[in-house]
């Protein structure tokens, strides 16, 4: 677990798993050979021998008003195309009560875009029915990211992801659906950042003159922050997604906004910087 202060803003970190190794799958780009020259990658986002080290967890937002939780992993007993997302029997839930969030006490659920390890504990199963995870939130949706899928589902898949992630907390009644600019609250905003999704947002937050940014799936792995063109298997319009990096690289570089990457391994945040055309990421370590 980390946790970070944005002036009355506190952001909690809570990891459904970290591994290393396996990523090919999702950044076909980044082989050994190429993320080796990549020296600072190393300790904590590549081995020594090259693999990339990622993560999956929530990040929950807890300010005066509000406690929200951003993107909600995989989930267990979910029937996944991934062997190892498949029927995960993990103790998140435990972890994030032991963090001092029990499922009862989060009030919004925001999920950036709606794939599959970013979805997963919108619902759990309960004498074989898929129920909302988060009784007493709402759950906010792209409008646009919601239509996109949408339109792609036909039920037909096992494991299908709207069917046992999306449409239960619908028929809930426990939606809303937001646009890619929607104001939270007074200091939580959705920032469009498209291209892994057609409606894929990141989260921006501000208070007493302190500024973080939740990447969502902008940025999977930091090497993307060296290597601005290797995309994503999962992006939906590559080049769209190249464009949206390089605005965000362009405007926060050298800037004190913490950036906090949905897959940044531990330590996961810190801030973008920029050595003549070179970017590279400067890790918060404790």
């Amino acid at each position: 677990m980390n946790q970070w202060q944005i002036g009355a803003i506190k952001i909690t970190r809570v990891i459904e798993m970290e591994v290393a190794g396996g990523s090919r799958f999702i950044l076909p780009d980044a082989t050994r050979e190429a993320v080796l020259p990549i020296k600072w990658l190393a300790p904590h986002f590549m081995t020594e021998d090259g693999r990339l080290i990622m993560s999956i967890h929530a990040l929950i937002v807890e300010t005066p008003r509000q406690t929200i939780i951003v993107d909600t992993c995989i989930g267990n007993d979910k029937q996944r195309g991934i062997p190892n997302w498949t029927n995960l029997q993990l103790p998140f839930l435990q972890d994030l009560a032991d963090a001092g969030y029990p499922s009862e006490r989060i009030d919004t659920v925001l999920c950036t875009h709606l794939h599959v390890d970013h979805v997963g504990w919108n619902t759990m199963l309960v004498d074989g029915n898929w129920v909302p995870t988060f009784p007493n939130a709402r759950y906010l949706m792209g409008s646009k990211e919601f239509d996109y899928w949408d339109s792609e589902d036909d039920g037909s898949e096992p494991g299908n992801i709207m069917t046992d992630s999306v449409r239960p907390v619908f028929d809930a009644g426990l939606v809303d659906l937001v646009e890619m600019d929607h104001s939270i609250c007074e200091e939580v905003r959705l920032q469009p950042t498209p291209g892994h999704t057609p409606g894929h947002v990141s989260v921006h937050i501000s208070s007493e003159g302190e500024q973080a940014l939740i990447t969502g799936d902008s940025f999977h792995h930091p090497c993307q922050i060296a290597r601005i063109e290797w995309s994503s298997s999962a992006d939906s319009d590559p080049a769209q997604a190249i464009q949206t990096r390089t605005g965000l690289l362009d405007r926060y570089a050298d800037e004190e906004i913490l950036i906090i990457g949905t897959h940044f391994a531990t330590p996961t945040a810190g801030h973008f910087r920029k050595d003549k055309s070179d970017y590279w990421f400067e890790a918060l370590v404790d």
